[in-house]
């Protein structure tokens, strides 16, 4: 997928005021209560960013796209409307604190996943006891939320419990329980999407805002390669025989290459080969083709896609 000058490693905008820069998306405030989100190519874990991944940030969004105009019935999104095919203008929310993990299989590689966290021992995890004796990528009776802190500028998102989430004041039990409600609807939606395509979804997490009206409105983005982990239905029992990981359509292909070769948290990353950036765009590529049943036709046009999205932004650059 790789093409010259095709990759958006940022979108910094001076004519946009008030500037957001979060690890993905570069995001500015506009009047009318409204928020520029722009979607570059960076791929991030262990808190990081690893890499640029070419049309990475045109495939999440219109995945979002895809999974938001599906779910509308369920819960209010805020999209307003979509300029650019890496752009969303969004209701401006007042993010909750909280990111509402749904998992539904012992899996992950991050030291807040609960597969990470069940190996070194741990049995109570979130606020939910586990058995011994289950193996990588075991599916779970039901699936569990599993919350952790919404860590802003570039923190550390840290696990939460139910209790804890409620005695810390960073959501009310009313909020507690709507999001909860929500997320495991939403993921229940995910689920059987994903299973008419061949697909499981794993574990996914969803970010939740509240509008001038105290609303509770979905977020950020929703069943992407970025904020869930697909698994190829097929793949998947004889990878669990196996005791591997299922063949999957999510990030964990570059997370695994970084995770076996250093300490991600604490070691310098090492350079990423080519190939895998690559091997890495066309997952995404096949991810948003299997899971929408849309062909994904890069855009092109404008000399690069950081001067493609200045231009149809254009408009906005007077709003203050």
């Amino acid at each position: 997928m790789t093409l010259p000058n095709r990759v958006l490693d940022h979108a910094r905008i001076p004519e946009l005021g008030n500037p957001y820069f979060g690890k993905v998306r570069d995001c500015y405030d506009i009047s009318g209560n409204r928020r520029i989100l722009i979607a570059s190519d960076r791929i991030s874990a262990f808190d990081r960013i690893l890499a640029s991944i070419p049309f990475k940030g045109q495939v999440l969004t219109q995945m979002a796209r895809f999974w938001f105009e599906r779910t509308a019935d369920i819960c209010r999104n805020h999209v307003l409307e979509y300029p650019d095919p890496n752009v969303v203008i969004a209701r401006k929310l007042q993010i909750l604190p909280v990111e509402i993990v749904v998992r539904g299989y012992l899996a992950g590689t991050t030291s807040t996943s609960i597969l990470t966290r069940y190996k070194k021992g741990d049995r109570a995890i979130y606020g939910h006891g586990f058995p011994d004796g289950l193996r990588d990528h075991a599916k779970l009776p039901t699936p569990i939320i599993t919350p952790t802190t919404k860590a802003f500028d570039g923190g550390h998102d840290a696990p939460l419990t139910a209790d804890e989430i409620l005695a810390q004041g960073l959501l009310t039990e009313g909020q507690w329980d709507a999001v909860s409600s929500i997320a495991l609807a939403l993921f229940a939606r995910g689920q059987e999407v994903a299973a008419e395509r061949g697909l499981i979804l794993a574990d996914t997490k969803y970010e939740f805002g509240t509008d001038e009206d105290g609303t509770i409105v979905l977020a950020d983005e929703i069943h992407t390669p970025d904020s869930s982990r697909f698994w190829l239905a097929d793949g998947y029992e004889a990878a669990f025989r196996d005791g591997t990981r299922p063949p999957s359509f999510d990030k964990d292909v570059i997370r695994t290459w970084v995770d076996a070769r250093c300490d991600p948290y604490h070691d310098e990353i090492p350079d990423i080969p080519a190939d895998l950036i690559d091997a890495t765009a066309q997952v995404y590529v096949d991810a948003f083709q299997t899971i929408t049943g849309q062909t994904f036709t890069p855009d092109v046009s404008g000399e690069t896609p950081l001067a493609r999205i200045r231009s149809n932004l254009s408009g906005y650059f007077s709003s203050p």
